[in-house]
């Protein structure tokens, strides 16, 4: 249906009834709730008669000189309700994390002749990169790759993880 007069004034007063575009839609007929809002956009309507605001309760004031209480670590009940048969965390970590291997002090120096461009890659070089990409000084390591993986033993011992490490991880970030 086209927006004919009758039917503009018949909006222009529905909304500001303060009906909601898709009451305005039904009491139209034949016009969906995106119509009625771009002609309401289109004719700049505003300001929409709203209803009467709920008294807002007033705030209790804060007491000032009462100290913040410290939260309290929730006490767990052995065998009540329905965390009875929940695993204590406790009993999942079977020890501490093994310690991050000291860095090697050698980690970054490489002899000149082992470094290489991307130029230089085969699939029986390390493609650990160094630097800063976009520089001069940027390089990959150039040495011996272990064979199917794209690292030396050094790097790869910084890239890969042991798998018990893993899962270790995993099961302490599931609680």
């Amino acid at each position: 249906m086209s927006w004919n007069d009758e039917r503009v004034e018949l909006l222009k007063k529905l909304w500001s009834d303060g009906l909601s575009a898709s009451q305005i839609a039904g009491e139209l007929g034949g016009i969906t709730r995106n119509a009625v809002i771009g002609k309401v956009h289109r004719l700049g309507l505003s300001g929409r008669a709203k209803a009467p605001a709920v008294a807002a309760r007033p705030r209790k004031a804060a007491r000032p000189d009462t100290p913040a209480q410290r939260p309290q670590a929730p006490v767990r009940p052995a065998t009540h309700g329905n965390t009875a048969l929940a695993p204590a965390f406790e009993e999942l970590v079977d020890s501490a994390p093994a310690p991050a291997p000291a860095p090697q002090p050698s980690n970054n120096v490489l002899p000149i002749g082992q470094r290489c461009t991307i130029m230089n890659l085969t699939e029986s070089t390390c493609r650990w990169p160094l630097g800063e990409p976009g520089t001069d000084a940027f390089y990959f390591c150039g040495g011996r790759s272990l064979t199917g993986m794209p690292y030396c033993a050094q790097h790869a011992r910084m890239a890969y993880q042991p798998v018990q490490d893993r899962r270790r991880d995993r099961r302490v970030a599931r609680i």
